[in-house]
């Protein structure tokens, strides 16, 4: 099924040269075929000339690229001009003050020397089986 829709005119275009150049090349042929057979003479039809992929290519003047160069930069200016004002100067960031430091260097210090002193400290537990032991060696010679 060929696709008829959104197809590149810059395709289209090159694939309508590539046909027209295909039809003049098979009517030349056909003449000589003619003119073989014994019949009119080789006078193929003036076709028309297929366009050239490029075209004429168009100059222009130095004032002329001068005056589009100085409105793109005025362009690029007035762009970074409105950036600039849409990203606000941020806020001053808070300045920590002496007392407020020393504050939290003390309590800093605190939790670390309790964490230490938890760490050389530990814990003394019953062990279940110590306790369970003598129930059951007191419940062994009553038998």
């Amino acid at each position: 099924m060929p696709r008829t829709q959104n197809q590149d005119p810059e395709f289209l275009h090159a694939a309508l040269i590539g046909l027209q150049y295909k039809l003049s090349a098979l009517e030349q042929r056909i003449a000589e075929l003619r003119s073989q057979l014994g019949g009119q003479p080789a006078s193929p039809k003036a076709a028309p000339a297929a366009p050239e992929s490029g075209g004429k290519k168009r100059t222009m003047s130095a004032s002329a690229r001068r005056r589009i160069g100085l409105a793109q930069k005025k362009r690029w200016a007035a762009f970074n001009a409105a950036k600039s004002k849409a990203a606000a100067p941020k806020p001053q960031k808070r300045v920590l003050s002496a007392e407020g430091k020393a504050r939290i260097i003390a309590a800093t210090k605190k939790r670390w020397a309790a964490f230490r002193k938890a760490q050389q400290t530990p814990k003394k537990r019953k062990a279940p089986e110590a306790v369970a032991a003598p129930a059951v060696a007191a419940a062994a010679p009553a038998e």
